[in-house]
């Protein structure tokens, strides 16, 4: 528990719902001042702001609006953290026949927008915050950039390539920034493979999802929540991707 008169300030991308809000959460227990990102408003956000939390509204696709959301955090002289956890599970899209040039573009413009979308979320909205909000993290004590990957950034995906590979981005992006900051900034990923279902997975898919892993177990967010905890309560520990992947990646065909 954070004790200090003069509370700590973390701050985690994306925080309205799911892994997002119970970290926020968790993070407010804990004593930290949170400051979380959301592009809607959601009942996640408005429990958030009750509980304490500085909510601001930002679509990281727009540069305008990560500049609004970098000027608002101005207001904290330092940070102990940024935990980037925005994020969005875009499928590709089917390939349409190539019959003619007009198909040709109209495919190339639908991949390229999913890619780009990707990429934006995943990799490019982390890489300028974490530029941008350096001074501030660089003026704390202790310090720590964390990534919320994906157990396919390591595997690939075969339905999910783009998503794929933009979380890879952000794994390499881990390991660039580590070397980069240290030794006053621990930069750490976490990549978790299947945390929590969605209300409408039906009980076939639960089924066949949960024996992907070893541990064929739907472990909830808590399991991120103590991961994070771990990485800042670490000394030492920079420049790794922390896995929470259930032994799956043993367990592949």
């Amino acid at each position: 528990m954070n004790t200090t008169s003069q509370k700590d300030v973390i701050v985690i991308t994306g925080a309205g719902q799911r892994v997002g809000l119970y970290c926020a959460t968790q993070l407010l227990k804990h004593g930290y001042q949170v400051v979380v990102s959301y592009r809607k408003h959601s009942p996640g956000i408005a429990a958030l702001q009750e509980a304490g939390a500085h909510c601001i509204q930002a679509d990281f696709s727009s540069l305008t609006d990560m500049a609004g959301f970098v000027e608002a955090l101005s207001v904290y002289p330092t940070l102990r953290a940024i935990i980037h956890n925005a994020s969005s599970w875009q499928a590709d899209l089917p390939l349409a026949p190539a019959s003619s040039s007009t198909n040709l573009l109209n495919q190339l413009a639908q991949d390229a927008a999913v890619f780009d979308a990707m990429q934006h979320i995943h990799a490019r909205a982390p890489y300028l915050l974490n530029r941008a909000l350096l001074p501030q993290l660089s003026g704390s004590s202790t310090a720590d950039i964390i990534h919320l990957t994906d157990f396919v950034a390591a595997v690939g995906s075969s339905k999910h390539q783009a998503y794929a590979a933009s979380k890879a981005a952000l794994e390499n992006l881990t390991l660039s920034l580590s070397r980069k900051l240290a030794p006053k900034i621990k930069v750490n990923a976490i990549a978790p493979a299947l945390l929590m279902f969605n209300e409408g997975d039906d009980a076939a898919y639960r089924e066949k999802a949960l024996a992907k892993s070893l541990m064929a177990i739907e472990p909830g967010p808590d399991e991120v929540w103590q991961s994070i905890l771990y990485l800042l309560n670490s000394r030492y520990i920079t420049g790794r991707i922390l896995a929470l992947d259930g032994g799956r990646h043993l367990n592949l065909p």
